[in-house]
């Protein structure tokens, strides 16, 4: 802020000069006292500069409304709404969103020190607020292979960008516990910038979270429930309330929120598709259910999606209605439904009735028209890629993944063979799966550089009685993966997904019922979010063709089978893995 503007704000704080905006008689929510009073607001080249008797260039009427700050989502990763941030913005901005902490993983695992500088270059020229942590795990994890690797000095010159607040989920506990010198420097760079260290301590006991915030990892968002998270606040850490489109956690976790630690709360969303944004709206919703469903006051939830991220990733001018803070900030008719009336940008309306105003589509659309990459590199494949040997008749274990619906853990499954009747009917030499035994092959194929590495495993839980579905969305390393009924339709899907350059597909009988073709990264599109709106009903109707009963998004969930940090088991280019031992199993034992 210059001098005259200071100057400027002074003189309207004081009523030397009219203010530009004023909202009267509304009630104000008060996120530090965490109730509510009637008044009227001040503001000025996009800052609140005061509350009283103010008179402006432009008044508002908030008789019977309420005031509450724009909402700031304190974790997500754009790249899972399979959409732009400019296409993201717009749906964040309806649904009171002002403000995100993204981090750019998704996009860095295939492209690197590029897909920073995409994501930081999209999100400029719009009246939304984009903030970034850094990749801390590029590749996630030495158990898989990524497009891409970034070491400390890849990144330190990100720390120059204002919009770079700190280092993004750090998820491999073993290097931090180790003191791997390649994420050691990477914490160490955020530390000597004043930077906030996000962490990922899913399946954490309480001396792993001791060893995170002794590295200084402050925030976590992979708790699974109430006992959990209390223990990870006693030692120090900020819990992000996740609910996403796969992984749900406010219902487990809200009750460990009370007035006197909710300071200690954030709500995120961490990975959501764009439908389900549009449809269910984003941590809007999380203030709603907790209204709702807590014993909690509507001040308190609204401070978990304003205040407290603020402090906590230092954005010390965002999260109140008070004097000396940015105008981002939301009007809203009903309280208890959160019901939006209208949503303002720095003073300035953006959303109005549920429409999108003075949003300039042509000048943030120009900044995106050549991102265009085509990053799916397959080796040569063919059915037998798919084929799954059977070693001997002698075994008795078969280790499969199950599938929690709505969770990104799984269950490591240790069958008996002699229970299996797809195997004692066969000839004992190959595995074929079973729509009756819900046993279905899995793969994930590297799609980066070609090399070759194609990992093969079991699944249950998908429930799909033909065809495969395949995505080039497979975390983090983002790989091609796949899970079918046969490998004709497994094999059809992964070329079919080559041909489009990345993107999500259904196929049966060599036949495509559905796809996406996202073709930034194998990961999103160019188009609008109404178009992949669309798009994503025409797949999810196209699932119900083939898993008639399904009821959690097949999608996701197997796009988050191949991360090898999250429990139980999972599978990656290189097979399958064991997350609990931290090491590499065989099918059959």
């Amino acid at each position: 802020m210059n001098k005259d503007t200071l100057i400027n704000h002074i003189k309207a704080s004081n009523r030397s000069v009219k203010c530009d905006l004023v909202i009267k008689n509304v009630t104000i929510i008060d996120v530090f006292n965490k109730n509510r009073f009637v008044d009227t607001i001040g503001i000025k080249d996009g800052y609140i500069v005061g509350i009283g008797d103010y008179d402006g260039y432009e008044i508002v009427d908030g008789t019977n409304k309420y005031i509450c700050p724009g909402l700031i989502d304190s974790h997500c990763h754009i790249e899972s709404s399979l959409v732009t941030p400019t296409e993201y913005s717009k749906l964040a901005l309806l649904n009171g969103i002002t403000s995100v902490i993204a981090d750019p993983h998704e996009i860095s695992n295939v492209m690197g020190a590029d897909g920073i500088n995409f994501m930081l270059n999209s999100s400029q020229n719009i009246p939304f607020d984009i903030y970034f942590m850094l990749p801390s795990c590029v590749p996630g994890t030495s158990f898989e292979s990524s497009g891409a690797t970034l070491l400390s000095k890849d990144l330190k010159d990100f720390y120059k960008n204002d919009k770079v607040l700190g280092l993004a989920e750090v998820m491999d506990y073993p290097s931090v516990s180790e003191c791997d010198d390649k994420i050691i420097d990477k914490i160490c760079d955020s530390i000597t910038n004043n930077k906030v260290i996000d962490g990922h301590g899913a399946g954490f006991t309480s001396m792993m979270t001791n060893t995170y915030r002794a590295a200084n990892i402050l925030t976590d968002h992979e708790c699974n429930n109430a006992e959990e998270a209390l223990d990870k606040i006693r030692r120090g850490m900020y819990i992000l309330i996740r609910e996403g489109t796969v992984a749900k956690n406010l219902k487990e976790l809200l009750p460990a929120v009370n007035e006197s630690n909710s300071n200690r709360f954030c709500f995120c969303t961490d990975d959501k598709h764009i439908d389900d944004i549009a449809a269910n709206g984003s941590i809007n919703s999380s203030i709603i259910y907790t209204i709702n469903n807590s014993n909690l006051n509507p001040e308190t939830a609204i401070q978990m999606a304003t205040l407290n991220p603020s402090l906590l990733y230092k954005l010390n001018n965002k999260g109140a209605i008070a004097p000396g803070y940015i105008a981002d900030f939301i009007l809203l008719d009903d309280l208890e439904r959160f019901k939006i009336s209208q949503v303002y940008k720095e003073g300035k309306l953006v959303v109005n009735n549920n429409e999108l105003v003075n949003f300039d589509t042509d000048l943030v659309k120009n900044a995106n028209n050549n991102a265009f990459y085509n990053s799916i590199n397959l080796p040569p494949l063919s059915e037998d890629s798919f084929k799954i040997n059977i070693p001997n008749k002698d075994v008795k274990i078969l280790n499969a993944i199950e599938i929690i619906p709505n969770k990104l853990e799984s269950i490591h499954l240790r069958l008996n063979i002699s229970d299996i009747n797809s195997i004692k009917d066969s000839d004992y030499k190959f595995f074929t799966s079973s729509t009756e035994e819900d046993l279905l092959k899995i793969a994930v194929i590297e799609r980066h550089k070609a090399s070759g590495n194609l990992g093969l495993g079991i699944l249950k839980g998908l429930g799909i009685s033909a065809g495969a579905i395949g995505t080039t969305i497979a975390h983090d390393s983002h790989n091609l993966i796949i899970a079918g009924t046969n490998d004709k339709d497994m094999l059809f899907a992964a070329k079919e997904l080559e041909r489009m350059g990345g993107g999500i597909i259904v196929v049966k009988d060599k036949n495509i019922l559905a796809h996406i073709k996202l073709e930034i990264g194998g990961l999103m599109t160019n188009r609008t979010y109404g178009e992949i709106e669309f798009d994503l009903k025409n797949l999810h109707s196209a699932i119900k063709i083939i898993a008639p009963q399904i009821d959690f998004n097949p999608f996701l969930t197997l796009s988050f089978l191949s991360l090898p940090v999250i429990p139980d088991l999972k599978i990656t280019d290189k097979g399958l893995f064991d997350v609990i031992n931290f090491k590499f199993i065989d099918i059959f034992e």
